[in-house]
């Protein structure tokens, strides 16, 4: 089956419910650097008045209370707030005054910890994804978009199937980093402190195919991105050769 048509049954069928089972709470309570591992492959899901948008994530960064790059290394502000809350919960916040990043809340309540999704593979939503991202396809005889200069149908909409290639390149540029997959699933600070266990608005739901064992050969750690203390901690999280990271 063409995975527009995958996406299209999927979003017929309704909902969060149509991508599996959101992770419960005890998922959040266990350590975060073995949570981060283990959100590889998961699916992230976003529900809004314009539509569906769900992914599978690619690639986390964790962030512990004792660490210097940690939002809530130097106590509680109003921006960290929710990382102090229980576990399982959104925290979204602004970066360089403009663009959202995404986070899930981890640890009991009061240790304030958190994992960063950086990335994802987009799994449904692509429209609504190119539409909020401003990366709708040139059309013949029109400029391309500087970004991605997409030739492909559209991957939503279209009753053709994008080559892999073309498909990669358009999933980069729709979600590869955490401030791009924000714009693609419409989180913004409005969304912080969303419950992830128990919201039909946005959660993680549980891989199909199970989890990864945290120790497992095909899970890629490497040093976090876009920080200047804790570099050396190797927190950021990928699979070897998964092509939907950020760069």
């Amino acid at each position: 089956m063409a995975f527009e048509e995958m996406e299209a049954n999927r979003e017929a069928a309704g909902g969060v419910a149509a991508f599996g089972t959101p992770l419960p709470r005890d998922f959040y309570l266990q350590d975060t650097v073995r949570a981060a591992r283990l959100l590889l492959n998961c699916t992230l899901v976003s529900v809004g008045a314009e539509g569906i948008t769900a992914g599978r994530i690619s690639e986390t960064e964790a962030y512990t209370t004792d660490d210097p790059a940690c939002h809530a290394y130097r106590g509680r502000t109003a921006r960290n707030a929710t990382m102090f809350g229980p576990p399982g919960h959104a925290y979204v916040y602004l970066t360089y005054g403009m663009y959202y990043c995404f986070n899930a809340v981890m640890a009991r309540q009061g240790v304030a910890e958190a994992v960063l999704i950086r990335a994802v593979e987009p799994l449904a939503g692509w429209e609504l994804m190119q539409a909020r991202r401003g990366l709708l396809e040139k059309k013949a005889g029109e400029e391309g978009n500087g970004e991605t200069g997409l030739t492909v149908p559209n991957a939503a909409a279209s009753t053709l199937t994008p080559t892999p290639k073309a498909r990669l390149r358009l999933a980069r540029a729709l979600c590869g980093g955490p401030s791009k997959l924000c714009i693609a699933f419409g989180l913004d600070r409005t969304w912080d402190g969303t419950d992830l266990t128990d919201s039909d608005r946005l959660t993680i739901c549980a891989p199909s195919a199970g989890f990864l064992a945290p120790d497992d050969p095909a899970i890629l750690a490497t040093p976090r991105i876009g920080i200047s203390q804790g570099v050396d901690l190797p927190w950021r999280f990928t699979l070897r050769g998964d092509p939907y990271v950020s760069r």
